[in-house]
């Protein structure tokens, strides 16, 4: 299909992971009734952002993929006839947790997971304590609608991971993400991650010609330490913004895509064309000493 309506659902979170998941479909539903064919929810989306410490009773917010809320979220999906990507604490087994994202299809069956590959370690996001690097390799999503890559929050930094899911041939990029803005901040500082965050991932559909689609949660957290900044958008595939959430708002938004205009950018500017795969071998090294 040429063209596809996306929706996003920007929201914020409780401590209670029923209420999450009531309200992340209560949000697909909406989407789905604007038109959507493929939804796409933030980042651990069931669960306030509990990185924020590391405490071993944040274990028991995880669960098996597939899992209770794949099976709830599987049966919407066949009931609306819509894709979900939707972000999970993935407990793969004792001792070993998985940041992942499952993609269900529109007849309600389960495509697969993508385990987050680059997992951070800074004050107020402790995800190394909590996940295990993904070990899935980068993946794409066939679904009814679109075939798509999904990358998780940190990895929207690194363009080496958007451009191998472009190049196993995602017709768009999705990005679950969760991050936010110390209160403590100055705004000059706050403007300044925000437009790094939205820059980095936009240069991402340049250099490859997708579109980018990326949905953070939003709302204060961490006890108002933290407030998420949700300003989720969509890029085409030369990085124009097409559509962009507030900071500050719960949002459902949904919007067409006409995937046809990836040949119209690839053609006129032809990076893809253009790569010398043959000189790239350094990026295997993690530093270059000249010695």
């Amino acid at each position: 299909m040429s063209n596809v309506k996306v929706g996003l659902v920007q929201m914020s979170c409780t401590a209670n992971k029923d209420e999450n998941l009531a309200k992340a479909i209560s949000g697909i539903r909406d989407a789905a009734s604007k038109g959507a064919q493929i939804i796409c929810l933030q980042e651990l989306f069931t669960s306030l952002y509990f990185c924020d410490v590391e405490d071993y009773e944040n274990f028991k917010l995880a669960e098996p993929i597939p899992g209770p809320s794949t099976e709830s979220l599987s049966t919407v999906a066949e009931e609306l006839g819509v894709v979900i990507i939707a972000s999970l604490f993935e407990k793969r087994t004792q001792g070993i947790y998985h940041n992942t994202t499952a993609v269900l299809d529109a007849d309600g069956s389960y495509l697969g997971k993508y385990r987050k590959m680059h997992i951070p370690d800074d004050p107020s996001y402790y995800e190394k304590f909590y996940f295990t690097p993904g070990d899935l390799g980068y993946k794409v999503f066939k679904t009814k609608f679109a075939t798509f890559g999904v990358l998780i929050c940190w990895d929207q930094w690194y363009p080496e991971a958007a451009r191998i899911t472009a190049l196993m041939g995602a017709e768009i990029l999705f990005y679950p993400t969760a991050i936010g803005w110390a209160t403590s901040q100055q705004e000059d500082t706050n403007t300044e991650q925000y437009n790094a965050w939205q820059t980095i991932q936009r240069s991402h559909a340049v250099a490859n010609g997708i579109h980018v689609v990326s949905v953070n949660r939003v709302g204060f957290e961490q006890e108002g330490a933290m407030k998420f900044w949700g300003g989720s958008f969509i890029a085409n595939p030369f990085g124009t913004i097409l559509y962009k959430a507030s900071h500050e708002q719960e949002e459902v938004h949904v919007m067409e895509l006409d995937l046809g205009k990836t040949d119209q950018y690839r053609t006129h500017w032809p990076f893809l064309r253009d790569r010398r795969i043959d000189s790239y071998q350094p990026i295997t090294k993690r530093f270059i000493d000249e010695n």
